[in-house]
């Protein structure tokens, strides 16, 4: 039975209809398969398409004279780069340059749109709004009324197509463009999370049921499926994407996790970045890697990583890749031992692996 306590995306009713498999994920009860199976919904990505309900994305608009100034005190990345249409990575920091989220900024003609992971909107959310009186931004939260959609893989625009007045050739790699989708307004941005090319889908809560089954429906000649958050972890790690809540945390700092190109420090002040610059001077302790497994096995979450036969770290996140067929995964790792190429083993039932 479902905890009565679990939130419920616009489409709820449409993956019961379709006979997902729903579970607990950030706060809400979300679907990680169809009756497909995960492996069959990941293979559509990589080869035609699949259609994701990423709903429980937390979404913040930020209005004012001074809302770039408010962007760029609470993000790492410098959003004075962003031009009308564009889309940018960045991050939330606290005061000690650690991460309390990753995040899209969106810079509309007249406002900024914050997107945020949803199991961390409620505490992204206490975080920036005490900063909007110090800068006399006008702060929404409108999660709750927007629904996100993911179309994702190389079918993906060719399926849209047929549903948008939108010149889908001129919205390039993390642009957007604001149009209609199967007769309703949407902001089409072409972002994903799946390493193929996609669009992702802003649409009002109350019509995204609508807008599911058009796309679903354009795109069943293309093989698309619909897809849940199993195959969604698959296709991230595939592509080396991070997780936050597995790969990210508010013990790590972006400069171990890899994303120093979204730490802007020459933008001028911003939440964390005295720290950042410090712990620069001082030398980076461990980072984030990927890893191949070089034996067969299945790499998990929490698995020791040992180095030169010692316990160096654990798995952050890990898979069977449907793609490879073979395990890969990420995990933090003595920055000595960080080089690509290095030996590292990951403990499976007490067995060392070798990995790479």
């Amino acid at each position: 039975m479902a905890d009565a306590t679990l939130l419920r995306t616009p489409l709820h009713g449409e993956h019961l209809a379709l006979s997902a498999k729903m579970v607990p994920f950030a706060g809400y009860e979300m679907p990680v398969q169809y009756p497909t199976g995960i492996t069959a919904e990941h293979n559509a990505v990589r080869t035609a398409a699949g259609l994701f309900d990423v709903s429980h994305m937390g979404e913040f608009t930020v209005r004012g004279e001074r809302a770039l100034e408010f962007v760029q005190h609470v993000s790492s990345n410098d959003a004075s780069k962003l031009e009308v249409g564009q889309a940018q990575y960045s991050t939330l920091l606290n005061d000690d340059g650690r991460l309390l989220d990753d995040l899209l900024v969106y810079r509309y003609p007249d406002h900024y749109m914050l997107v945020v992971n949803g199991a961390n909107k409620d505490k992204d959310w206490a975080w920036v709004s005490q900063f909007a009186e110090r800068f006399g931004v006008e702060l929404v939260d409108r999660t709750e009324e927007i629904a996100l959609l993911a179309l994702q893989g190389p079918r993906a625009q060719a399926i849209l197509a047929k549903l948008t007045d939108a010149d889908l050739d001129s919205i390039h790699y993390y642009r957007f463009a604001e149009g209609t989708v199967a007769g309703v307004p949407a902001t089409i941005s072409r972002t994903g999370y799946t390493g193929e090319d996609g669009l992702e889908l802003y649409v009002d809560a109350a019509d995204a049921p609508a807008v599911w089954r058009a796309v679903l429906e354009a795109g069943a000649p293309e093989g698309i499926l619909p897809a849940g958050l199993g195959c969604r972890d698959s296709l991230r790690l595939e592509m080396g994407y991070a997780l936050y809540g597995n790969d990210l945390d508010e013990q790590t700092s972006p400069l171990e996790a890899g994303l120093g190109w979204v730490v802007k420090l020459d933008k001028g002040d911003f939440v964390g970045r005295d720290a950042l610059v410090r712990q620069k001077e001082a030398g980076i302790g461990r980072k984030l890697v990927g890893f191949v497994l070089k034996e067969r096995g299945f790499p998990r979450h929490g698995y020791p990583v040992s180095v030169n036969g010692e316990t160096a770290g654990e798995v952050t996140s890990g898979v069977l890749s449907p793609t490879l067929g073979y395990g890969i995964g990420m995990a933090y790792v003595p920055a000595e031992a960080s080089k690509a190429g290095s030996e590292i083993g990951i403990v499976i039932r007490g067995h060392p692996v070798p990995a790479e």
